[in-house]
């Protein structure tokens, strides 16, 4: 085959890869699965959990550190309070919870459209939070900036098969510490017009979240309306600080959702089993929701789980391991128990870069992910280092592999199409299907068609030039980015966000710690 055939063959190839992913990209709903969730312990198993977890609340309890305004509000509902020591009676906080948080609710988005539900059968995808560091294959690892975060948010409104916006994407080190959430959370509402995150760090940029969201949204929409979802990590074990009870007050004066999240590493920050760190996790995120219910009651609340392994040797986390997916399994049980949205999973991985560690390991997460029932997925792509970087590459793969659990979690088609008895019944023994009628009508939609993977023989990958599934994606993210279009905003709205933003920043001097 002549250079410029190959070349042809090969531009054709990317040509209608590009249009296999642009051709959903304008959007592409959150899952509605149709599988029951795995469930892994019996009634009289989650029944221990849950009365564990009741004996820790009330024997032990929770530290609410630096905080006495949630001191006074936990006393005055009847917890024990001694120094900043919260111990409840058995069955408070479970109580409290299922009075009067939803079950379910709606996240508005900029884009009606592009709204998710969160909670029963629902599941939304997220890409990863909070990392210092990005990676690409031209540029290797280094600090995030800006224009690293605008470029994920571009990223996430571009994939079919994100739903959600995400929150801190990447750290943008470039910019002043106490300043740095007015740009990015400007860039969820500007770059992108699906759900978004908004900022924990300090109560006051929760609070300049909230009143950015009322620009955009409309000052009294807030109060009826959840247009902001925020992630809230306890301090584990045990401890709840100032900074995020802060974040979720304000969030839930507002109306406005919180994750509450243990963050463990399981052997490290509770005990080295799956049934004591599900314990101490629903024990530490029920005081929490107790909490958000009691500033607001019916402010939309999500139980989050957040656990890995830990190497015992060096005492590194470690992900795609079989305890954490117990865990999640035992967490996603307990959720729909106690009648509250569930937030766990992702494409998580310990790798440096995209390599096969990094795709088992994000495989591993992702499946009890989906087969255990979560509804909100932060970290489905991007995910490197264990949370400490962000991979450009990693994330259009992570994306792709999203696109192929959307395909799972419909379920099996039992329609006549789907039967294909007809089909069958009209086929001669021993005849292929491939010209069959019932072929070609199903011959573009019957299967997932991956942008990323490469299917054609030995010999067209080396004219194609040998490439691995990483340097596919380097040219995926490349491309996606250069035809970018952002969603359409009012100019009089962008121009007063800015006018208030650029009117913070000045109120302040710089900070960088």
């Amino acid at each position: 085959m002549s250079e410029s055939r190959a070349g042809r063959r090969s531009g054709g190839r990317a040509a209608r890869q590009a249009a296999r992913l642009h051709a959903v990209a304008e959007h592409v709903p959150f899952i509605t699965r149709t599988l029951k969730p795995v469930e892994v312990l019996s009634e009289e198993g989650l029944e221990l959990i849950e009365h564990n977890a009741d004996t820790i609340l009330e024997r032990v309890g929770i530290e609410f550190r630096g905080d006495p305004q949630a001191l006074a509000t936990l006393r005055e509902a009847g917890a024990d309070v001694q120094g900043e020591r919260v111990r409840f009676p058995r069955g408070m906080c479970r109580s409290i919870v299922q009075a009067s948080a939803p079950p379910e609710f709606v996240q508005e988005a900029r884009n009606p459209a592009n709204s998710v539900r969160i909670g029963g059968d629902a599941t939304v995808f997220a890409p990863s939070y909070g990392t210092p560091f990005v990676r690409d294959l031209d540029r290797g690892r280094r600090y995030g900036t800006i224009e690293d975060f605008r470029n994920i948010v571009k990223l996430a409104y571009l994939s079919p098969y994100l739903h959600h916006s995400g929150g801190t994407v990447c750290e943008p080190v470039d910019l002043p510490v106490n300043k740095r959430h007015f740009e990015m959370v400007y860039a969820h509402l500007r770059w992108s017009d699906k759900p978004f995150m908004g900022s924990v760090t300090h109560p006051d940029r929760a609070r300049d979240t909230v009143e950015m969201a009322k620009i955009v949204f409309g000052p009294d929409h807030l109060d009826s309306h959840t247009v902001i979802m925020s992630l809230i990590n306890a301090n584990s074990p045990l401890v709840w600080d100032a900074t995020m009870i802060g974040a979720a007050r304000v969030y839930a004066e507002h109306n406005q959702a919180v994750i509450m999240t243990p963050f463990i590493l399981s052997g490290a920050m509770s005990p080295a089993t799956v049934a004591g760190t599900a314990t101490q996790t629903l024990a530490e995120a029920l005081a929490g929701m107790a909490y958000v219910q009691l500033v607001r009651p019916g402010a939309p609340v999500v139980l989050g789980s957040f656990a890995s392994s830990i190497s015992m040797q060096s005492g590194a986390p470690t992900f795609g391991t079989p305890e954490p997916a117990l865990v999640l399994y035992v967490m996603g049980q307990l959720a729909r128990r106690l009648g509250v949205p569930f937030r766990s999973g992702g494409a998580l991985c310990a790798s440096k870069i995209p390599d096969a560690q990094a795709a088992f390991e994000s495989a591993n997460t992702m499946q009890p992910t989906i087969l255990g029932g979560v509804n909100f997925v932060l970290h489905a792509a991007g995910w490197l280092e264990g949370g400490l970087a962000f991979g450009y590459e990693k994330f259009v793969m992570d994306a792709d592999q999203c696109g192929m659990w959307h395909a799972f979690a419909k379920g099996v088609d039992l329609s006549e199409n789907g039967q294909a008895l007809e089909a069958i019944l009209s086929n001669e023994p021993g005849v292929h299907f491939l010209g069959h009628p019932h072929t070609l009508a199903n011959f573009e939609t019957a299967f997932y068609r991956s942008p990323v993977a490469d299917n054609n023989s030995f010999e067209q990958w080396e004219l194609d030039g040998s490439k691995d599934a990483a340097q596919r994606a380097n040219e995926i993210w490349k491309r996606m980015l250069a035809e970018y279009e952002p969603p359409p905003i009012d100019e009089a709205v962008d121009e007063e966000l800015r006018e208030w933003i650029e009117q913070r920043k000045a109120s302040v001097p710089d900070a960088y710690a």
